[in-house]
C-alpha cells in the first residue's frame, strides 16, 4: 500500500510500513491523484507535476497548455491514461495519454449560472474544486465549482449541463461507488447532500449532523450505505489551525449521523480528507495531526506507521491518494 497525502506545503509519501518522504515542499499543493507508479500533483503556484516512479521524483507537465492554478485531479477508473484537471479560473482539461498532452474542454464557463460563481476569499474568480468520474460511464463527470454550482457532462466535456435547483452550491468533494449505479454524494459548504438518480435531484439527510460546513466525503469500499464525512461550523474552524474545531461523522443506511471519536478531532484539528481503501471497511484519513487508517469503517483508527513531519501540524490537508500494491 502506498499513500500520498497532499498537504498545503508538501506531499507526504509513505508505504505505510515506516518508509516516508516529503516531496514538492517548495510548492503550494492543492490536489493529488495516483494509479500504479504514476502520481499527479496540482499546485496553486506552478501548475501540474507528474511522477512516473511512485513519487520518487516529479517533473512539470502540461505547462504549454494548462496555464492556470491546478485545483483538482481525477483519473478515469476504467482507463488510467485518461486524466482530468480542474483549475482556477474555472476550466477543465483532459489528457488521454497519461499526461503527455492536454486539451481544454471548452464551454464550461458558458453555462447560465456562471455569473453567480465566486470564491469568497478571492471574489473575482472561482475554480473547479472537484471532478468525479462516474464509475459506470467514463464520459459522465460530476464537476463541483467553488463556489456556485455542481455541473455535469455526459460526453467527456464536449458539452456541459448546468446545476439543478436542488443541488448544493458550494461542493467541496464528491463521491461515487462502483456498487451503487446512479448514486452520488456531496460534502459542501452549504451542507451534505446525496442523489440516487445521477444528480437530477438531491436530498439532504442532516439528522445528527450539528456542524454542516462539510469538506470531505468517502464511502466504505464494501458498503455504499456507510458514509464518512468531515465538517466544522464554518471556514475558519475548518481550515485555520488557531481556530480549528472539526469533527468526523458517519451515517449508515436509514440511521442518523453519529460523531466518531477514534480520529483526532476537536480544537486545533483541521478538517480531515478521506479516501476509501480496497478491503472491507478500509478507509484512510489525513489532517494536520497525521495520517490514519480504519478497518471497520471509522469505529476505530490507527496512525499509519510513519513519523508525521512537524511542518504539517499547522497546515491543512489538500488531497489523499491510495494505491494498493499488496
Amino acid at each position: 500500500m502506498r499513500l500520498y497525502a497532499a498537504m498545503r506545503n508538501g506531499l507526504f509519501v509513505t508505504d505505510g510500513a515506516g518508509t516516508a518522504a516529503v516531496r514538492l515542499s517548495d510548492h503550494d499543493l492543492e490536489c493529488v491523484a495516483a494509479t500504479g507508479e504514476r502520481v499527479f500533483c496540482g499546485t496553486f503556484d506552478a501548475g501540474l507535476f507528474r511522477s512516473e516512479d511512485g513519487g520518487e521524483s516529479f517533473q512539470s507537465v502540461g505547462e504549454e497548455t494548462i496555464r492556470e492554478s491546478v485545483m483538482s485531479l481525477a483519473i478515469d477508473p476504467t482507463d488510467p491514461d485518461t486524466v482530468w484537471v480542474g483549475t482556477e479560473p474555472s476550466a477543465v482539461y483532459r489528457s488521454t495519454d497519461g499526461g503527455d498532452s492536454w486539451e481544454r474542454r471548452e464551454g464550461l464557463t458558458d453555462l447560465p449560472s456562471e455569473p453567480n460563481w465566486s470564491f469568497p476569499p478571492r471574489p473575482h474568480t472561482h475554480h473547479v474544486r472537484w471532478i468525479e468520474p462516474d464509475p459506470y460511464d467514463p464520459n459522465h463527470l460530476y464537476v463541483g465549482i467553488e463556489a456556485g454550482a455542481l455541473v455535469q457532462t455526459y460526453d467527456a466535456g464536449e458539452t456541459w449541463e448546468d446545476k439543478v435547483p436542488t443541488a448544493r452550491v458550494d461542493n467541496h468533494s464528491l463521491a461515487t461507488h462502483p456498487d451503487a449505479p446512479g448514486k452520488v454524494w456531496s460534502a459542501a459548504g452549504d451542507g451534505y447532500a446525496e442523489s440516487e438518480n445521477g444528480g437530477e435531484t438531491w436530498e439532504y439527510p442532516q439528522e445528527g449532523l450539528d456542524r454542516r460546513y462539510c469538506w470531505s466525503v468517502a464511502l466504505a469500499p464494501d458498503d455504499p450505505n456507510t458514509v464518512l464525512l468531515s465538517s466544522a461550523t464554518g471556514p475558519r474552524t475548518a481550515h485555520n489551525v488557531d481556530s480549528a474545531d472539526s469533527i468526523v461523522s458517519r451515517k449508515r443506511d436509514g440511521e442518523p449521523w453519529e460523531q466518531l471519536d477514534g480520529l483526532p478531532t476537536g480544537e486545533g484539528v483541521t478538517r480531515a480528507v478521506f479516501e476509501s481503501g480496497t478491503a472491507d471497511g478500509e478507509l484512510y484519513a489525513v489532517n494536520n495531526r497525521g495520517l490514519f487508517r480504519t478497518e471497520d469503517a471509522g469505529t476505530t483508527w490507527r496512525e499509519v506507521v510513519a513519523e508525521w513531519p512537524t511542518e504539517f501540524e499547522r497546515t491543512t490537508a489538500r488531497g489523499l491518494a491510495v494505491v494498493d500494491d499488496r
